[in-house]
């Protein structure tokens, strides 16, 4: 007796997993213009250098948590920290601070939040990569 197979129906695109890259993203870019101000007048070269960081940052978030998934969790956490320690870098060099310093504060940002993104997974994750039932 064969059984009825029944056709994988796709889901149709939703908008829900865009509004928090979205809005990370323009405060972002909002800030990194701000930085980049330093006090003195907007011009259009900081209008651009803010919507470049929001776009760059948003894309970089829903990219991860979109297809994160797909990582074992070392990677993934490995580009959670990624991510943020550039962001919090590039942030702090338009402050005027000096590449090592910007760097630096980079990499330790993103071995903090690496660190962090680790236990968060390896804590709501079963060893097949599944979240954990409770």
């Amino acid at each position: 007796m064969a059984a009825h197979a029944a056709i994988p129906v796709r889901k149709p695109f939703s908008t829900h997993g865009l509004a928090t890259p979205a809005v990370i993203g323009v405060l972002y870019g909002l800030y990194a213009a701000t930085v980049a101000r330093q006090g003195g007048p907007t011009t259009l070269g900081q209008l651009w250098l803010g919507i470049v960081s929001a776009l760059v940052l948003g894309a970089g978030i829903y990219v991860l948590r979109r297809h994160g998934r797909a990582l074992f969790r070392e990677a993934r956490a490995a580009a959670w920290g990624s991510l943020t320690g550039i962001a919090v870098g590039f942030l702090y060099s338009l402050s005027g601070a000096s590449i090592l310093s910007s760097s630096g504060l980079g990499l330790a940002v993103a071995a903090l939040n690496g660190v962090a993104a680790y236990y968060l997974f390896y804590t709501h994750e079963d060893a097949a990569g599944r979240p954990a039932p409770y």
